[in-house]
């Protein structure tokens, strides 16, 4: 995490055309054809005041004589134009987040379960885990600990056999498409300077043991049922975070060595197909990612950039796709601060952050802890984060955060495999994003942080009148 508090994060078709194949920009295509825009009433989700995800009466088309143009106070849809494809959204199991689900009686998780990962509900699908400990965990702790190690002869997932496997577990038989990642926060404390997972720097002739270390993690978890997509090596490569939690710095050389010599050959030779990704770390680091990238050897195993959101502005994301048009983007860290008296109102904020972070060519989208208490603990670090959800530590209340209510309108409306189209308007202080599914539904998500007011959605010869709430959060859905 970033040395400033979560809180000051949140500061900063057409339808009736003939099939048309569209490339995307990761050199894809699919097949569209669509029926006309004007045949299907529009379905209208809203989140502002005392409404959460409320459904609203439908909304119809209106014809016009020629093909709608862009003009003042509209919305101007163009779903030939086709971006990235989406992989998901979702949330971290921290050690943190599975110690609260865990705390909950089984029918009470399996309510929670059900409503936050299955299809039928908000279907979360992405999932980030922690190789070891990170800052939101009950202790510090590696999978081992000691003097050194270098042949993991006394490696153990003992720790997350206890609940971190089970959650994961549950949650994967109400979602079996979850997607899981995995990120580190420090290695073990003997492969560094100072002997410590907290803060320092990694020794550079440790590298080969820490991939064969990151190699047993992944088949440990593979071994429990619990198979992992992805990875990032190093949470953060920027920051040891002054020493204060688990961290570590990983220079731009050591992150380039260890993919490209150690870890992506490994990971090749012993047969585990699990995608690597770079970077794990804020905005403001574009340049980095732009030249880690320009190494072709290390583009063979490293084909991705995981982002947060703490420094800088979502465009930066731009900047490296410019540069490397098939690497894939993914937005992997950003949460709420429990303390901010906005907590459970800020889905406008989120909303805005979510469509930004998608504009700029992201595939997907995952928050912080999943879970944490009303204190947003357990944390063996210097930060006030809240969770998606808080679970009162004694009366086991679950309270939906801010950024729970963003989810609910993305996760539910922008499914897998959905591909970002054009959406472009004038309007001040409107954020959107829109998608086609791949069952044939387009999804439009309008967030209006302003006051009241109506725009005018246009596509091909199409038009409707939309009512926008202040301070919103606008899902509209149509075939």
């Amino acid at each position: 995490m970033a040395k400033q508090t979560r809180r000051s994060f949140l500061e900063i078709s057409a339808l009736g055309l003939v099939a048309t194949t569209v490339p995307d920009a990761l050199g894809q295509k699919t097949d569209q054809s669509k029926p006309a825009a004007g045949n299907s009433p529009i379905s209208i989700w809203v989140t502002a005041d005392n409404q959460r995800y409320h459904a609203g009466p439908t909304i119809r088309w209106n014809e016009s004589s020629g093909r709608a143009t862009a003009a003042a106070g509209q919305i101007q849809l163009n779903p030939d134009k086709q971006f990235q494809d989406i992989l998901g959204f979702g949330g971290a199991f921290t050690d943190a987040a599975c110690y609260t689900f865990n705390r909950l009686e089984p029918a009470e998780r399996e309510a929670l379960f059900h409503e936050l990962f299955h299809p039928s509900q908000m279907g979360l699908s992405m999932g980030r885990l922690c190789v070891g400990s990170s800052d939101y965990a009950t202790k510090v702790y590696s999978f081992d600990e000691g003097d050194p190690d270098p042949e993991m002869k006394r490696f153990s997932i003992a720790h997350d056999s206890e609940y971190i496997i089970p959650i994961l577990r549950e949650a994967r038989q109400v979602n079996p498409d979850l997607f899981l990642f995995s990120s580190p926060w420090s290695p073990p404390g003997w492969m560094k300077f100072n002997g410590s997972m907290l803060g320092g720097s990694m020794r550079n002739h440790y590298l080969a043991a820490y991939a064969r270390y990151y190699l047993r993690f992944l088949q440990a978890y593979a071994a429990e049922g619990v198979p992992i997509q992805a990875l990032t090596s190093q949470n953060e490569v920027d920051t040891d975070q002054d020493g204060r939690m688990p961290a570590c710095i990983w220079p731009q050389e050591y992150e380039i060595a260890f993919i490209r010599d150690n870890l992506g050959p490994l990971l090749e030779s012993s047969g585990v197909d699990t995608r690597i990704w770079i970077l794990d770390h804020n905005y403001n680091l574009w340049g980095r990612a732009v030249c880690t990238l320009v190494d072709d050897k290390f583009r063979k195993y490293a084909r991705a950039v995981a982002w947060h959101g703490y420094v800088g502005t979502p465009d930066m994301m731009s900047k490296v796709h410019d540069v490397y048009p098939k690497v894939e983007m993914h937005w992997t860290e950003g949460g709420p601060d429990y303390k901010d008296p906005n907590y459970l109102t800020d889905w406008c904020q989120w909303g805005t952050v979510f469509s930004d972070v998608l504009r700029n060519w992201c595939r997907s989208i995952t928050a912080w802890n999943l879970a944490l208490d009303e204190n947003g603990r357990p944390n063996i670090g210097p930060f006030s984060c809240g969770g998606v959800v808080t679970i009162h530590s004694q009366t086991r209340e679950v309270t939906r955060s801010g950024q729970y209510w963003a989810f609910a309108h993305y996760a539910r409306a922008f499914r897998r495999g959905a591909r970002r189209f054009e959406s472009l308007s004038s309007v001040a202080n409107l954020h959107h994003v829109a998608v086609d599914n791949p069952d044939r539904e387009y999804a439009l998500i309008i967030s209006n942080p302003g006051h009241e007011r109506t725009v005018e959605l246009a596509i091909a010869n199409n038009t409707a009148s939309i009512p926008l709430k202040p301070n919103s959060l606008t899902t509209l859905a149509w075939r």
